[in-house]
C-alpha cells in the first residue's frame, strides 16, 4: 500500500480505531485517568439536536451528553400532570428543552417557571469547596429571554433562591431541573419541589456527582437520606430521581468475588 493510501486509510472511517488509540494516549498523557468514549453514537448526528446545541454555543462544549439526557427524560413525563421548573437558568439551554417538550404535550397545559437571580452564584459555603466564587455563571435576564424568543408560556422568577418559591407553593410539578452548583440553593430547591412532584415526575440535579460541586451532591444526599427515592447518578455527571419510585442502594461490587460461568 502506498504512503498516500495509508494516510487516506488512517484518516477515513476504517482508520478510526487507530486515531482513537492515538487520541487515547495523548489524553492520558495530558490528563491521567481521563476516559474517552466511542464517537459512533447516533445522537451525535441528530441535526435538530445539533442545531439546538449551536443555538446555545454548546456543540463543542462539555454539556452535550447531559443535554441529550434531559431531552430523553422529558419523554417519560408526557403522561404526568403538572407544571415544570428550572432552578438556575444560566443562558436558558435547559429551559429551552423543557419548553419544547411542553409545547408538544397535547394532554397538559403546562407553565414553566424559571428561578434565577440573573446575577450569578450566591456566596459559596464551606461545603462547596473552592471552585466557585460569588457572581460566577451570571447571565442577564434579557439575554435569556432572547435565547427563548420563540418559546412561550414561561415565567421568569427573578430573585435569590428560595425567595420566590412561595409563589408556586400551591402548584404540582412534572419535571424540575436544578442546576445551582452550591449546597444551600440545591438543598432549598430539592426540599421545596420534591413534595410537590406528581407521582412519576422527574427531578434532575445537574451538579450531582461532580467533584467541583461537593456541596450540591451533599445537599441531595442529605435531603434524600431517609426517603424512598434516591438520586441515580448519570455517567456524564448529574443525576435524576422519579417521584414515588423507591430506589435501592447500588449493588456492592466486590473485586474479590469470582463468578463462574
Amino acid at each position: 500500500m502506498s504512503f498516500r493510501r495509508r494516510v487516506s486509510h488512517a484518516l477515513g472511517d476504517r482508520g478510526l480505531p487507530l486515531r482513537l488509540l492515538a487520541l487515547k494516549h495523548i489524553a492520558h498523557a495530558l490528563i491521567p485517568g481521563y476516559r474517552l468514549k466511542y464517537p459512533q453514537l447516533d445522537w451525535w448526528s441528530n441535526e435538530p439536536f445539533n442545531q439546538y446545541l449551536d443555538r446555545f454555543y454548546e456543540r463543542k462544549g462539555h454539556n452535550t451528553d447531559r443535554r441529550w439526557i434531559i431531552h430523553q427524560l422529558l419523554r417519560l413525563t408526557t403522561n404526568v400532570a403538572g407544571d415544570t421548573a428550572e432552578c438556575g437558568v444560566f443562558a436558558g439551554a435547559g429551559s429551552y428543552l423543557i419548553l419544547r417538550a411542553n409545547e408538544r404535550d397535547n394532554l397538559h397545559k403546562r407553565t414553566h417557571y424559571m428561578f434565577d437571580s440573573f446575577e450569578g452564584l450566591s456566596q459559596p459555603d464551606t461545603a462547596d469547596g473552592s471552585y466557585w466564587q460569588a457572581g460566577d455563571m451570571a447571565m442577564a435576564e434579557d439575554a435569556v429571554r432572547h435565547n427563548l424568543r420563540d418559546c412561550s408560556n414561561y415565567v421568569a422568577m427573578k430573585g435569590w433562591i428560595p425567595s420566590r418559591f412561595a409563589e408556586v407553593a400551591g402548584r404540582r410539578f412534572s419535571f424540575v431541573h436544578i442546576d445551582v452548583d452550591l449546597y444551600e440553593p440545591t438543598r432549598d430547591s430539592l426540599a421545596f419541589f420534591l413534595p410537590r412532584m406528581t407521582a412519576g415526575g422527574i427531578i434532575v440535579v445537574d451538579d450531582y456527582g461532580f467533584a467541583t460541586c461537593p456541596g450540591a451532591s451533599q445537599a441531595v444526599d442529605d435531603i434524600l437520606r431517609h426517603g424512598p427515592e434516591k438520586m441515580l447518578a448519570m455517567p456524564d455527571g448529574g443525576g435524576f430521581l422519579i417521584k414515588g419510585q423507591a430506589t435501592a442502594d447500588g449493588a456492592q461490587l466486590d473485586s474479590s468475588t469470582h463468578y463462574q460461568k
